[in-house]
């Protein structure tokens, strides 16, 4: 079992196309498999298909599967620096691009064509990023690049041309909901577990399939499409975005702290890096749609 994100589906802390979460959390000094207890755990007489991280060695002398050492493994500064760099990036070239390309009449066109483009750029760099086996910081970054001129030049318009102030409160929005994700989270208020996951990846696929259908009406039959982005449903279908998001969030969270409980080699920290930064990227445009839809609807 592995997370995903809304838009763009990605390799969970893995070996050999495995997954560590969702099923039974290691033991200090113990076995790393136990079915007792644990609905979703499966006994596959595979002493490896719980942690795909233990010693392969540990079999050789009869011993079970032990947590690998702590050497060069994932550990939670790793997450956050990784994190936080390519977060950095991105609201660098946000800015960047929020100050160089100009949205007044005569070249708001072409500053939104290179928003798109950069756009459509950074959606193929995430596609790459996961399908590959491993983590590739310099195609993180990069997709965060331009992933920051798509957000820098959209925000821009949305905040000079439709609701002054719109990116700033979409930035408190989604900076709230991860802190209020993450308390849930840690106080045990949110269980990811396997039916969490089942519901979260049904109501994903369905809001997607849905925004998708309506981008095709909007696209060949012009105005709204099917009102699933305006009005009254707009506003209904930004908060249920907002709402996937946080619960991409919680998967994500769960990711993480699977991929340090098993020992996930150092590396693969830009995958979570990768993963947080995408769902937040998700969130904080489903924010600024919502705010978008509020004041033109004033």
């Amino acid at each position: 079992m592995r997370s995903r994100n809304p838009v763009f589906s990605r390799r969970g802390f893995s070996r050999d196309n495995g997954y560590a979460g969702f099923n039974t959390a290691p033991q200090a000094g113990g076995p790393a498999v136990a079915t007792q207890g644990n609905p979703y755990a499966q006994p596959t007489g595979n002493p490896y298909a719980q942690n795909p991280y233990a010693q392969q060695q540990d079999l050789q002398y009869g011993a079970p599967p032990q947590a690998p050492a702590t050497t060069g493994r994932m550990t939670i500064d790793d997450v956050v620096l990784r994190t936080a760099s390519t977060l950095g990036v991105l609201i660098l070239t946000a800015a960047l691009s929020w100050a160089l390309l100009p949205i007044d009449d005569a070249n708001i066109s072409r500053s939104y064509g290179i928003g798109i483009g950069a756009a459509l750029i950074g959606m193929v760099l995430a596609f790459v990023q996961s399908f590959k086996r491993k983590a590739s910081p310099a195609l993180i970054l990069t997709y965060a690049a331009f992933e920051g001129v798509f957000l820098g030049v959209v925000s821009n318009i949305v905040d000079n041309r439709i609701a002054d102030g719109a990116a700033m409160q979409a930035v408190i929005g989604t900076m709230a909901v991860f802190a209020g994700v993450l308390i849930a989270y840690k106080a045990g208020w949110i269980r990811v577990n396997r039916r969490f996951y089942g519901f979260v990846m049904a109501a994903a696929l369905g809001f997607i399939l849905l925004m998708t259908v309506n981008l095709l009406f909007a696209v060949f039959g012009g105005g709204d499409g099917l009102g699933f982005r305006s009005g009254p449903l707009g506003i209904v279908f930004g908060v249920i975005g907002i709402i996937l998001g946080a619960c991409f969030l919680a998967l994500d969270f769960k990711q993480v702290e699977d991929g340090i409980a098993y020992g996930a080699p150092r590396e693969e920290a830009w995958l979570a890096a990768f993963g947080l930064t995408l769902t937040l990227v998700w969130i904080y445009m489903e924010f600024l749609r919502l705010i978008s839809i509020l004041n033109s609807s004033d």
